[in-house]
């Protein structure tokens, strides 16, 4: 079975990861292990708690979406620094075999600045998928 570790926060109910995924598993019986970080918004005042309910948020949504996918799928809410969620994940023992980022477009992705595909990829060993995505609404709360 191939495992894979699936990095998203703004991006993550979108179409292009649900496609991606959806294309993973035409390669094989899959298992999804989602991360979302609880990133706090660009703007505006914030605590961790509402950080974390956000995250929460979406990753509900996400695991509900995924479910139409042939695959194992789980999850859970990261730390708000994305290396360091995918870092905790890995810490425990698990392993996966690539790890799927999904991002926002070049110009509008944090992430993207801060290499994150390439960081992990170095950090980790393990391949990364990138997908493209598009600002998905923010869940209210």
């Amino acid at each position: 079975m191939h495992r894979y570790l699936v990095v998203a926060n703004r991006t993550l109910t979108g179409t292009q990861l649900l496609d991606r995924l959806r294309e993973l598993t035409m390669h094989g019986p899959c298992a999804f292990h989602v991360v979302v970080p609880a990133e706090p918004p660009r703007s505006g005042a914030w605590t961790e708690t509402q950080a974390r309910a956000t995250a929460e948020v979406r990753l509900q949504e996400a695991l509900r979406r995924f479910s139409v996918l042939d695959a194992e799928v789980d999850g859970e809410v990261g730390d708000a620094n994305p290396p360091q969620a995918v870092e905790d994940v890995i810490m425990r023992g698990e392993r996966f075999d690539a790890i799927v980022v999904s991002t926002l477009p070049h110009g509008l992705s944090h992430w993207l600045k801060l290499d994150l595909p390439g960081r992990l990829e170095g950090r980790t060993g393990l391949r990364v998928i990138h997908v493209i995505g598009h600002r998905e609404p923010s869940p209210p709360g």
